[in-house]
């Protein structure tokens, strides 16, 4: 973590796990298929909460969905829906819980029919990072809605277009720091 002085991006405030989250992680490319589809169902549980309610339980999510791995998450039946569930550890909704299993279901299907999702996840942007004014933050863009409307298709659920560029953001294929940011500079 960096020190008390440095300039972020005015939405991590003071939280030492916001901060620690947006200097490591946020807005950075990434390119890991796992990491990618794992991001994703988590921005899914965001929906209706706050981004560090989902920071706060991202250990227990990654227990409880046996460390994001697809393969395993697409084998969860009503006996795992059930468990999760019960566990407090997570965002307890029936509907984002079966998403996450339908995501997995989904993604596996993509990586047996030889699509990688990272791939797939960057053809969006010809596998260029989107840079941001650093002065606009928009919730949704046209891009965001197009990459909705094609997950949504392939059957993938809790991905609109602003959870989508919410996504998008995380995984830095939007690079949406603030100009005075730390991390703006640094790209």
């Amino acid at each position: 973590m960096m020190d008390a002085d440095t300039q972020r991006c005015t939405w991590t405030g003071a939280d030492p796990l916001y901060c620690d989250y947006h200097d490591q992680e946020w807005g950075i490319e990434l390119h890991d298929s796992r990491m990618l589809w794992e991001q994703l169902m988590l921005e899914g549980f965001q929906a209706g909460l706050s981004w560090i309610t989902i920071l706060r339980k991202r250990e227990s999510f990654r227990k409880a969905f046996k460390d994001f791995d697809p393969a395993r998450v697409a084998r969860f039946g009503e006996k795992d829906i059930l468990r999760l569930l019960d566990d407090p550890g997570i965002v307890r909704s029936r509907a984002k819980i079966e998403a996450t299993i339908n995501g997995a279901r989904i993604y596996e299907a993509m990586r047996k029919a030889g699509e990688d999702f990272d791939s797939y996840c960057w053809s969006f942007t010809g596998g260029k990072v989107i840079r941001g004014d650093g002065r606009t933050f928009p919730t949704q863009t046209p891009l965001s809605v197009t990459i909705s409307k094609d997950m949504k298709k392939r059957g993938f659920k809790f991905v609109g277009p602003t959870i989508v560029y919410a996504w998008m953001q995380a995984v830095g294929i939007v690079d949406d720091h603030a100009r005075d940011c730390f991390r703006r500079r640094q790209a």
